[in-house]
């Protein structure tokens, strides 16, 4: 009786771990990335890419990205401003063609002029790319005052 006890247990916390290891899965149109960087309230800015930690796409040092997510995670990174962090997350694939227009379901057209929102003084305003952030980890290094 007590080894039919015992598998039940280990059965549930099993399943309960293999539950807890499930990804988000990620829209057609967009793509999860790593990217190490800097902080301040809710804009990251990509920092110099290094060996130890390389992330997994190529944005030019100083990209501005606006964090989207659950208030815990975001208040987590607020917490540790000043200091190095991998931010992981997913973002639109147009947003990391900043030169792209999208005209329909997957199809874009791009002319080489940059894509930009026009704000009320008139001038074109480039838009920042949005990163719907689903972790973050501190990573060595202190962040740079500009």
């Amino acid at each position: 009786m007590t080894r039919r006890i015992a598998v039940v247990v280990l059965l549930a916390l099993s399943g309960a771990w293999v539950c807890a290891q499930e990804v988000k899965p990620v829209p057609k149109d967009s793509i999860r990335i790593s990217i190490p960087g800097c902080a301040k309230g809710a804009v990251f800015t990509v920092g110099l890419r290094t060996a130890e930690e390389p992330g997994s796409i190529n944005l030019p040092e100083g990209t501005h990205m606006h964090m989207n997510g659950p208030k815990k995670i975001l208040s987590d990174i607020k917490a540790h401003e000043g200091v190095r962090i991998e931010l992981s997350g997913i973002v639109k694939r147009m947003d990391l063609q900043p030169d792209a227009m999208s005209v329909g379901k997957g199809v874009s057209i791009s002319q080489g002029v940059p894509r930009s929102a026009p704000t009320t003084g008139g001038a074109p305003v480039p838009s920042q790319i949005q990163i719907d952030v689903e972790g973050w980890r501190q990573i060595p290094g202190d962040c740079r005052v500009r």
